[in-house]
């Protein structure tokens, strides 16, 4: 159902993003926004968003494409279905980071001032920080060294549609060297929790940490 509704809105907003002399939208193809360049909403259909270096948008959204925000670039919000997000070294959001079935990568020093949430994705932090928690159904989450993370974690327990996904395959979360999670990690489904020991959490609400020390978890 979420997929369906954020797909519906997102091409609802289309026309009215194009009404904007700043806004930038398009159906079948990709979007950039040049390096340095401002911009309005930024937002595409079957197509990608390309954000360069230092460059500055409102909301960057498409439907089947990719976002990828290059190093110091800004976004007052991210979210796209059918496809993954990448925010470059020293990039901000000042919103929530949304996708459907894609992944998510934060570089070094990347700041996201709302949640960051991939339902069938991957989450990976590389000595990122975001301010409003981490959230998936199937995905892996890798908060990685010097990374952190306010808001806790929030793994969901599969329903409605995601019942037909018949992998056996368990989520694994690590929490990197002399990472910070502050607040709640729950865990409303069976996940494989690997927690350095050097890293720092909140409290763990259905799992049980296993700790591990160096750079990574042995397996």
């Amino acid at each position: 159902m979420r997929l369906h509704v954020l797909a519906f809105s997102l091409v609802l907003a289309l026309p009215l993003a194009a009404q904007a002399d700043n806004d930038i939208s398009k159906v079948n193809g990709t979007v950039h926004v040049d390096a340095g360049q401002h911009a309005g909403d930024v937002s595409t259909v079957n197509g990608g968003v390309h954000i360069g270096d230092n460059a500055v948008v409102q909301k960057a959204s498409t439907v089947n494409g990719s976002i990828d925000l290059g190093d110091r670039a800004q976004a007052t919000g991210v979210d796209t279905v059918n496809g993954g997000v990448s925010l470059g070294q020293g990039g901000h959001v000042a919103g929530p980071v949304d996708t459907v079935n894609g992944g998510i990568r934060l570089g070094k020093g990347a700041d996201v001032t709302g949640h960051v949430r991939s339902v069938n994705g991957s989450i990976n932090l590389d000595a990122a920080h975001v301010a409003g928690g981490l959230h998936t159904t199937t995905g892996d989450i890798n908060v990685g060294a010097n990374s952190h993370v306010e808001g806790g974690i929030l793994v969901e327990k599969q329903s409605g549609w995601f019942n037909w996904n018949t992998n056996s395959r368990l989520p694994h979360v690590v929490i990197g060297p002399h990472a910070v999670v502050q607040g709640t990690l729950e865990f409303q489904r069976e996940v494989v929790l690997q927690v350095s020991d050097t890293a720092q959490i909140g409290a763990v609400k259905g799992a049980t940490p296993v700790k591990f020390s160096g750079a990574a978890p042995t397996e």
